[in-house]
């Protein structure tokens, strides 16, 4: 027996209403979508750390909420895990003619371009053929405002450089101030959304990925804190008894350290 039949046939048992486990019962497809999107933050974070062992282990989770959603599916007579496997093995045929077809693509960026254009026929062959319709509504919000961005600027509504971008940020902000100062909660909210959206775009348009880029400063910040906590307890200090400012002097100091 494979692993992933072995896998399989463990998905099933814990599923068998004779004998199975109450908790696996009980799943549904909804109730279980928040663990697989859980699953794959985890093998992220995996990446981030550079944890290979950790990393091997997660992708075990992500696979096992694959073949969860698979078990419940052939339950419903709707589709197997054989299904699954069958479909995106077509779909990556179909996304890469250049590979087991006759087409040639010169390089990655080609490539890219060529991908965009089959998934827009395949969306063409599909109920809506709205540019933004199969952008994942439930995608982390600063990803989704990314592909929705990507998406429209393919069809070419787009900055033609950088000045645009930034100048559509500046706006915003300044939007946020008028927001703040009419005291209007739920128009502030508005507009700092409006606000990350634009910021979300220059990181599109410079090809920056906003997700990680924003990643990697929340890191940044809780290594910055932890050195200020560091700090403060080497003065014989609690963080919640000190100031402000000898807070901020600490944070000065850890932010020399990295640009040093």
């Amino acid at each position: 027996m494979t692993q992933i039949n072995q896998l399989l046939t463990i998905m099933a048992k814990l599923r068998n209403p004779n004998g199975g486990c109450p908790w696996d019962l009980e799943q549904n497809f909804a109730t279980i979508a928040p663990y697989t999107i859980e699953e794959a933050y985890e093998v992220a974070d995996a990446i981030a750390k550079g944890d290979m062992d950790e990393l091997k282990n997660e992708l075990g989770d992500l696979l096992l909420q694959v073949v969860f959603h698979a078990q419940m599916a052939a339950e419903e007579k709707l589709f197997t895990f054989d299904d699954v496997a069958a479909a995106i093995s077509e779909k990556m045929i179909r996304r890469h003619p250049h590979v087991f077809g006759d087409a040639e693509i010169k390089d990655a960026a080609a490539q890219t371009e060529n991908w965009e254009t089959i998934k827009a026929a395949e969306r063409s062959k599909k109920k809506s053929d709205r540019t933004l319709a199969d952008v994942p509504a439930a995608l982390p919000a600063l990803l989704r405002a990314q592909k929705l961005q990507a998406r429209a600027a393919r069809v070419g509504f787009d900055w033609p450089d950088t000045r645009g971008v930034i100048s559509k940020i500046k706006e915003e902000l300044a939007e946020v101030e008028e927001a703040l100062a009419s005291g209007n909660k739920a128009h502030t909210e508005e507009e700092i959304g409006d606000l990350l959206f634009a910021v979300t775009n220059l990181a599109r348009f410079v090809e920056a990925d906003a997700e990680t880029a924003l990643r990697g400063t929340n890191q940044k910040f809780i290594r910055r804190f932890e050195s200020v906590e560091d700090g403060l307890a080497a003065q014989g200090k609690n963080i919640k008894d000190a100031t402000l400012d000898e807070m901020e002097a600490l944070w000065n100091e850890a932010k020399k350290k990295e640009v040093a």
